[in-house]
């Protein structure tokens, strides 16, 4: 009776500390969810009470016109349209297509939010980000054995042994909390657990498999793919947070993906660094030299840009490789960007899932062509513009150009070493049924372009420059690499000394 009483106090704003009502009107069912939730959870009922989903309504959303306007879509269902979008808003929302879906004091609610709910007012936004790489992180590396592969000599238990390291797959654990941290897991519904509750007694909820994840390419309990909480962390869902690069630092920091420590080391990060609390990260759409200026990841990549006058720079958009010509990492040279998000499908001139083969030539007809290519350039270069000079910005690029070229001829050299230890019958390769991984000098190998190439094209890519484009990760340690392979072949196709055995 005691918790009972303090929940009605705290729902009717009666005690002291409780945050301040939301603008917007709660519906009945969220109203409900509150009542219990603000004291078992009160760090994400404070949370989701600062966002703009408990501020404005839809209804008042889709009466903003022009690139102000947050909502994509064009109408939201009646009962939606004036309350909060609250609790019961997502986590009811579409229960049966949820295969989570459970009986929870009197609603049917599930635990996962997928982008399959946020469609509902964000439909361009999760129509954009399903053509996303980042949607199929999940299939891409689950779905590509050589990526599997990888995965299994990185995460797995070496077990010692004669010839090649035997090596276990690594514990789901393991995994998850590896690769699949970033590239998303997959849920699935593997049981229900019963818990006591002070509040309300006995209650059954879904286990799942998987959870928790917030996944790039999570594949949800919908069929959908991603988790939106990615960037824009829940409950908050702030563009503002979106917009900051220590989102992208979750899963971009290397040192295969080394971007936000490159971008950290950059003019561009000094300027973000020492100003940054004099930006206005909220506004939309987000005008250059007003709001910010110098650019994050998301000014590059994803966000609506104005100048000062409101006249457009770049268009916002959830499809992150709009503006990428160049695919600067991935098995193993730099390429142009796959033409579908699902790259399982691609196979280079070997039928091997790659979108390059080892020679580094394309996978013909896999990868966008020329065309597609300089357009996605003068969309990004239109953002350079909105700072830089025309001379500056095609100097950059050429230069940046120049790298990939560079990293990839670097990196044919190493791999024509590898192949001829493999043929020598040095190390055992794909030829003869091995790994091209697994071996202390296929790992060497892989350093060259997973860690030193993707290093130094993204300190190119980002103005890094300096040491990581030399020292630290870069240059230096490429070479030596490659050094390395050769010093090692010779070694072991020396004939013995006379008088010593081979």
């Amino acid at each position: 009776m005691r918790r009972l009483l303090l929940a009605v106090l705290l729902a009717a704003g009666m005690l002291p500390g409780r945050p301040a009502p939301a603008a917007a009107p709660v519906s009945p069912a969220t109203e409900t969810c509150l009542e219990c939730h603000r004291q078992i959870h009160p760090g994400i009922v404070a949370e989701w009470e600062k966002s703009r989903h408990a501020r404005v309504t839809p209804a008042e959303a889709l009466g903003r016109k022009g690139p102000a306007r947050r909502l994509s879509a064009d109408t939201v269902p009646e009962g939606l349209s004036g309350v909060a979008v609250g609790c019961a808003e997502c986590h009811g929302m579409r229960p049966g297509d949820h295969a989570d879906t459970f009986e929870h004091n009197g609603f049917e609610i599930h635990l996962v939010v997928s982008p399959g709910d946020c469609r509902t007012c964000h439909p361009e936004e999760a129509g954009q980000y399903a053509e996303n790489l980042m949607s199929r992180a999940y299939g891409n590396l689950a779905g590509n054995p050589v990526f599997g592969d990888l995965e299994r000599t990185i995460l797995g238990r070496i077990r010692p042994g004669k010839g090649p390291p035997r090596i276990e797959p690594a514990a789901a654990p393991t995994r998850a909390e590896g690769c699949y941290s970033c590239h998303g897991t997959r849920l699935k519904v593997a049981g229900t657990d019963v818990r006591t509750t002070d509040l309300a007694g006995e209650l059954a909820f879904p286990v799942i498999e998987g959870w928790p994840n917030q996944g790039v390419g999570r594949v949800n309990l919908d069929g959908s793919l991603g988790s939106c909480a990615a960037c824009h962390t829940r409950h908050l869902f702030s563009v503002k947070t979106a917009r900051k690069p220590y989102t992208c630092k979750q899963c971009h920091i290397g040192p295969d993906v080394p971007a936000f420590k490159v971008y950290e080391a950059s003019k561009h990060g000094n300027l973000f660094s020492s100003h940054a609390a004099e930006w206005d990260f909220e506004r939309v759409p987000w005008a250059v030299g007003r709001d910010f200026t110098a650019p994050t990841c998301a000014a590059c990549h994803v966000s609506a840009l104005v100048t000062p006058e409101g006249e457009t720079v770049a268009k916002r958009t959830h499809r992150m490789n709009d503006r990428l010509p160049w695919r600067i990492f991935g098995l193993i040279y730099a390429h142009p960007h796959p033409v579908s998000a699902d790259t399982t499908v691609i196979r280079n001139a070997d039928g091997q899932p790659l979108p390059t083969d080892l020679s580094g030539k394309p996978a013909a007809g896999f990868l966008i062509g020329p065309e597609e290519m300089a357009k996605r350039r003068d969309t990004l270069q239109a953002v350079c513009l909105a700072c830089h000079g025309s001379s500056w910005v095609r100097g950059f690029w050429a230069r940046f150009e120049h790298t990939i070229a560079e990293t990839n001829a670097k990196t044919l050299d190493a791999t024509r070493i590898l192949t001829e230890i493999w043929k020598a019958g040095l190390a055992a390769g794909p030829a003869s049924g091995g790994s091209p991984f697994d071996e202390a000098i296929e790992r060497r190998w892989a350093d060259v372009w997973l860690i030193y190439a993707n290093t130094i094209r993204f300190a190119s890519a980002m103005a890094g420059g300096g040491d990581y484009g030399v020292f630290a990760d870069g240059r230096h340690r490429l070479n030596q690499s490659i050094a390395g392979l050769e010093e090692w072949r010779g070694e072991r196709e020396k004939p013995p000394a006379a008088g010593r055995k081979p």
